[in-house]
């Protein structure tokens, strides 16, 4: 995979990039109708920018889509409308929080343009030199992706079919960003009722690690809420194809909306400091349509 083109260059993809330039790939990415915080965050990684995503198609080995779930289906058809335009034939890969439905959905979508694919899940925070970010992946091609990785990326291919990558995200998020918007409401509730120091102790015996950085995991959590409605949604489509109810993820995902909604949630990530107080955080995570 000599160039490696990444859609889009959010705070994930633009780390996801920079892994791949450390590891010797080109990088492109273009930011046509994106932020100026997207342009800060794509200019540090180093990615090399294009005018747009025609661009982008046409120089890459390997595009990756990297995006918002609610996104994910609309940019595969900008990809391939793109390859169609410009003749070029990456191999695409889709490593969105999506539900298997969905991943196979983006799979129709890119092979009816002539495109190989390849389903993906990211496990974890942005890589970076030192933290390697777990990356699922599926599909006949999916070998190929865990081969090419870079240092700072653990790829593991778990199978040929697409949406067995995607399946392990949904199951693997639904613990992680479930504790936390459990956790949310938890203290927030403990701090109305005047018990969160009780509560906290509590907890603390059991989840020693998670209440110790539980103010910057509720903070960093809130500034990605709008982004995590879909993924509820997502989850909640999987877990009904399990035969489960799809009313626990459903309320999930009201309960990441509702955080969207206040100042904190409008927030960039990097906003947060190390240790902020927690006080101050259930303050603002209590605020839902509070936005200053």
């Amino acid at each position: 995979m000599r160039t490696v083109g990444i859609v889009s260059a959010g705070t994930m993809g633009s780390a996801v990039g920079a892994a791949y330039r450390a590891g010797g790939a080109r990088v492109v990415s273009t930011l046509a109708g994106r932020s100026e915080r997207t342009r800060g965050l794509a200019e540090r990684a180093g990615l090399e920018l294009l005018d747009d995503l025609d661009a982008v198609v046409a120089h890459a080995d390997l595009v990756l889509s990297i995006a918002p779930p609610d996104q994910a289906v609309s940019i595969a058809a900008d990809i391939a409308a793109a390859a169609e335009r410009t003749g070029a034939r990456p191999l695409v890969s889709d490593w969105n929080a999506v539900s298997p439905a969905t991943a196979r959905e983006v799979a129709s979508t890119v092979e009816a343009a002539g495109l190989q694919f390849v389903d993906g899940s990211i496990s974890g925070g942005p890589p970076r030199s030192d933290y390697r970010t777990r990356v699922y992946v599926s599909g006949p091609r999916a070998p190929e992706l865990a081969e090419a990785a870079p240092a700072w990326l653990v790829v593991r291919a778990v199978g040929a079919e697409v949406g067995r990558a995607s399946a392990v995200k949904m199951c693997t998020a639904s613990v992680y960003k479930g504790h936390t918007a459990l956790l949310a409401h938890a203290l927030v509730t403990a701090r109305a009722n005047g018990v969160l120091a009780e509560v906290l102790d509590d907890l603390h015996d059991s989840f020693p690690t998670q209440i110790d950085r539980a103010a910057r995991l509720l903070a960093v959590s809130t500034t990605k809420a709008g982004r995590y409605v879909g993924e509820m949604r997502e989850i909640a489509d999987t877990q009904a194809s399990a035969g489960l109810t799809p009313v626990l993820f459903e309320a999930m995902a009201e309960v990441y909306g509702r955080l969207a909604e206040t100042d904190l949630g409008a927030a960039a990530p990097e906003s947060i400091p190390p240790e902020p107080p927690l006080e101050e955080v259930l303050d603002r995570v209590a605020n839902a349509g509070e936005r200053t």
